[in-house]
């Protein structure tokens, strides 16, 4: 059964950027999701459920992302710059409970987009939207320790450092094996981060 196209997803504008849903039907967006989960520096921290490898694997990916969008469980944007409508990466808002109201963020930077605060503006943006109109209470966010960069974009857009949760994501390329990660979760109460600024970070 196909999946029901979802068209009430927002497009979400700010910090210079631009976020809206990836199209699986555009060959562009399927070409540049299939790079961004291709990358090694991606590889090296995130190893998914379900493996992408070409172009008809990520279709898929990008299919499932709208089938979740359809279903409201999690929502996944394209981000672009405001300007030039250059594609940057991604994020999403992503394992909504909304009895709980709380949720988990997750992103990524392509190769030539990084050292820009590409990552840090998209979580800004994307975390006041969720806050805003989802009126979630809670977003988390977690990493393989080790990664220092995404720890500091996630303290750096007020998403305090909570614990270290033990075997709780696949090792590198591996879904035999486990290792930590840091936890980390920002609340509609909490103060909003102060100004945004360009990062080596991003990653």
């Amino acid at each position: 059964m196909a999946p029901t196209r979802d068209h009430s997803l927002p497009e979400l504008n700010g910090h210079g950027l631009q976020l809206r849903p990836w199209n699986p039907d555009s060959g562009s967006d399927v070409d540049t999701w299939l790079r961004g989960l291709r990358d090694p520096e991606f590889r090296r921290w995130n190893t998914p459920l379900r493996p992408v490898t070409d172009r008809r694997s990520a279709r898929e990916s990008l299919l499932a992302r709208e089938q979740s969008a359809a279903e409201g469980t999690s929502l996944s944007f394209r981000i672009a710059d405001a300007r030039g409508g250059t594609v940057l990466g991604h994020i999403g808002v992503n394992e909504i409970r909304y009895h709980l109201r709380v949720a988990r963020v997750g992103y990524w930077v392509l190769p030539e987009a990084r050292g820009r605060g590409v990552a840090t503006r998209a979580l800004l943006l994307a975390a006041r939207w969720a806050f805003t109109e989802l009126r979630l209470h809670r977003l988390e966010l977690d990493h393989a320790v080790g990664h220092e960069a995404s720890c500091r974009i996630a303290e750096r857009c007020g998403f305090a450092q909570e614990g270290t949760l033990r075997g709780a994501i696949f090792a590198e390329d591996r879904h035999d094996a486990f290792r930590d990660a840091h936890l980390h979760a920002r609340l509609a109460t909490d103060p909003e981060p102060a100004g945004v600024r360009g990062s080596e970070d991003d990653r």
